[in-house]
């Protein structure tokens, strides 16, 4: 069964570079982001664990966590990562799931037969402390990912969490955000937008971030 925003994120119990994951335990009360990879010793695979490594503190601060899967044994990642640490110049600061068996491959759907029978695309999946699977995004093996737009991303969900707004084309944390057009009683709008509102139309109104 196909995987959509909202489902629950499928468990499953895995080795890794650090160890035995046990997934939904491992997320604990923290969200999550699993992304793969095509496999081991790829170049474009290799900057983006790099670049991850490098802001993990970014992710830590939006109390999240991550964890990289490839469809290589663990004994094989432990030689790449000597690579990604070499030519990254960063120090690998989470774990990679061995999926020789392809087990979260097939969970997470993330062996696309018209591109490649075996190798994995790039599949991000954000999951909440509930396990829900908020964000999908699908790259071609080819293209590495912009982590700073998963971060962007992670930013809005927990925002729109928590206050009644969307956000807009193009957001990022400290800009103007969209009161969602549910809200209509005047009083309730005041109550729950101090800094108050630009009504540009009755279903787009911009109010300065809540937070901020």
């Amino acid at each position: 069964m196909a995987l959509h925003i909202g489902s629950l994120a499928p468990d499953f119990t895995q080795e890794s570079t650090e160890g035995k994951i046990s997934f939904h335990q491992w997320i604990g009360d923290k969200w999550a982001v699993l992304f793969s990879h095509p496999k081991d010793f790829t170049p474009v695979c290799t900057t983006e664990l790099g670049m991850v490594s490098k802001l993990k503190a970014e992710f830590d601060k939006r109390n999240c966590k991550v964890v990289a899967v490839s469809v290589d044994d663990v004994n094989s990642h432990h030689g790449w990562i000597k690579d990604i640490e070499e030519t990254q110049s960063t120090k690998m600061n989470f774990p990679i799931l061995g999926d020789a068996d392809r087990k979260v491959a097939k969970l997470y759907d993330m062996i696309h037969p018209e591109a490649n029978d075996t190798l994995t695309v790039r599949s991000v999946f954000v999951i909440d402390p509930n396990k829900k699977i908020r964000a999908i995004i699908t790259y071609p093996a080819s293209t590495g990912r912009n982590f700073q737009e998963i971060l962007r991303a992670i930013d809005s969900l927990q925002l729109t969490d928590k206050y009644q707004v969307a956000t807009p084309v193009d957001w990022k944390s400290g800009d103007d955000v969209i009161i969602v057009p549910s809200i209509k009683d005047p009083n309730e709008l005041k109550q729950k937008f101090p800094k108050g509102f630009k009504e540009l139309r009755p279903y787009l109104r911009l109010t300065p971030q809540p937070n901020k």
